[in-house]
């Protein structure tokens, strides 16, 4: 019997999240669609002054003392009757790995890019992510309103260094403080910009339709009490001659490749302003995919599981421990695959191959949050883990009635770059310290390596980046009461080891090598040098030494 509803319910869902180098405007960005969706009022700033709020995004004290996200948040909310669900992403390379794994739970990406830098370092490692997994790519041009790069060189970019074919869908005229708007070439609107940014928060756009981007009333339109009708002038044969341009060497919009993660679509826009945003979300809307199959684990091949399936499934993309400080939860949050959830249902935890009850379902607005009855696939629910049980990548399927346990492709852990050990400061509170570990590290705010048969005797932190330890100090005293002292370890790669001829003794017995064990039992090797890792490879040829952690299935015992 299929489920009432559930094909509508997919098609007006978008779920994405936004990639971009840190100052890119990523955060701002998002608040401003928040506006338009009607989920907040007032957009914060992201490096808040006394008497300003602070971003919605960015909830954890922490992101608010340093004015960076840390942490992914979850911003749902609705816009011209679609569920929009945004993944607002850690822009800081030190954080890069929570990014990853939201992108697991993605069906498309916002890139977001500085007018003026263009495409920096940690855009071209997140879109190599996005690229890996085909997520359709969405570009979105910021801070047009101050000193930018030429549009044409910017697409140019995008092709060399990321290489991805562009369609610009508007067109800038002018820049900085000659900005003068943007050209819609879908709709042959022009976009005014205004000195004092867009009539308001919450305003619309001022646009003027024309026949085409040559028609002479644009010439007016862009001369004012700014400027002279020679200055205009300039700004539009300029314009016209790029409009040419493109007519006749750019690439034609084909909705295909842009879903298929070969064609990104560009918008020009000024997020601090409120420029361009509001546009750039409807144009989105329309073009973005919906909620998508996804592939099961497994040696059978490729199997996926529609949206539409009446088999409800999720995964679990992501937990965070003590959202609320008043009642030290910890809260898992999963994406919603396939199938209806409603609140109290009764499912396999295919991991843990036992059933659960979901019966306290969340919906979060950054740290709000509240109850609810029922969710559909595109969805983002976040659960509460009383028991801590629940793992990044865990998967929850209905069974029964001709249904059967499966799990998706795992979430990736990946290969920590900086490593180091924790010395607690009062050793009353070692049961403190061995909670705060724990629970941190199944968030992913870092990964912990034991010595082999020495529990949880001096382990070992790994992390991605370096700032992720400054983060763990600050929690584990603000969350758990334990103060703590960071003791950097010289370390510098590891690597998780696949093959059956393992003698961890001789890693341990030379000075260059350690071998440890990960959470799930799983040998690791952690390398001082280049030189010892290629000695490694060189010399264990029936060995695999891989910078992602292989997958544990069924009860995580290790098989």
């Amino acid at each position: 019997m299929s489920i009432p509803n559930i094909e509508k319910e997919v098609d007006r869902r978008r779920t994405f999240a936004i990639i971009s180098h840190p100052d890119a405007g990523k955060t701002t960005l998002t608040e401003k669609l928040l506006l338009y969706g009607g989920a907040i009022h007032l957009a914060g700033a992201v490096k808040a002054k006394k008497n300003q709020k602070n971003t919605t995004s960015d909830w954890m004290e922490l992101e608010k003392q340093r004015g960076i996200s840390i942490s992914t948040s979850v911003l749902q909310f609705d816009y011209g009757g679609d569920q929009i669900n945004l993944l607002d992403t850690p822009g800081h390379k030190d954080f890069s790995e929570d990014t990853y794994r939201t992108l697991t739970a993605a069906d498309a990406a916002v890139m977001l890019i500085d007018a003026a830098k263009g495409v920096e370092p940690q855009t071209r490692k997140l879109f190599e992510v996005c690229r890996m997994r085909g997520l359709p790519i969405f570009t979105f041009i910021n801070k047009f309103d101050r000193p930018s790069r030429e549009p044409l060189d910017l697409l140019d970019e995008l092709e060399k260094v990321l290489g991805i074919r562009s369609c610009p869908m508007a067109w800038p005229i002018g820049s900085g403080d000659r900005f003068r708007g943007v050209y819609d070439r879908l709709s042959n609107e022009f976009m005014v910009f205004n000195t004092g940014g867009i009539a308001n928060q919450s305003g619309r756009l001022e646009a003027k339709k024309f026949s085409s981007a040559s028609d002479p009333e644009l010439l007016k339109s862009l001369s004012g009490p700014r400027d002279d009708l020679d200055e205009a002038k300039v700004l539009y044969d300029q314009f016209k001659e790029e409009i040419e341009l493109l007519e006749f060497a750019g690439d034609p919009f084909d909705h295909a490749q842009v879903l298929a993660g070969k064609l990104t679509p560009v918008f020009f826009g000024s997020a601090m302003n409120n420029f361009g945003v509001e546009r750039f979300l409807q144009r989105f809307i329309e073009l973005a995919p919906r909620p998508v199959a996804r592939e099961v684990a497994g040696d059978e091949g490729k199997k996926t599981i529609s949206p539409t399936s009446d088999q409800f499934s999720g995964f679990i993309f992501k937990i965070q421990a003590n959202m609320d400080p008043m009642h030290r939860d910890r809260v898992a949050f999963m994406r919603i695959c396939s199938g209806k959830f409603e609140r109290n249902m009764e499912v396999t935890h295919a991991r843990l191959e036992k059933k659960v009850k979901l019966s306290k379902p969340l919906n979060f607005f950054a740290q709000e949050r509240v109850i609810i009855d029922e969710a559909w696939p595109g969805d983002i629910v976040g659960m509460l883990d009383t028991t801590g049980e629940l793992r990044i990548g865990d998967t929850f399927c209905s069974t029964g009635n001709g249904f059967k346990a499966f799990e998706y492709q795992g979430v990736p852990r990946f290969s920590p770059e900086h490593f180091a050990g924790v010395v607690i400061k009062d050793p009353m509170k070692r049961k403190q310290l061995q909670k705060g570990l724990e629970q941190l590290s199944e968030e992913g705010v870092v990964q912990i390596y034991r010595q082999r048969g020495m529990g949880d005797k001096d382990p070992v932190l790994g992390a991605v980046g370096a700032l992720q330890f400054e983060v763990l100090q600050h929690r584990l005293l603000g969350e758990y009461g334990v103060d703590t002292k960071i003791e950097k370890h010289n370390f510098i790669h590891a690597r998780w080891v696949v093959g059956p001829d393992l003698k961890a003794e001789e890693f341990d017995r030379r000075e260059d090598t350690r071998c440890m064990e990960d959470r799930d039992g799983q040998p690791v090797i952690l390398f001082k040098s280049d030189w010892s890792l290629r000695w490694a490879v060189e010399n264990h040829k029936t060995l695999q030494f891989v910078t992602t952690a292989p997958e544990v299935r069924g009860t995580g015992k290790k098989k």
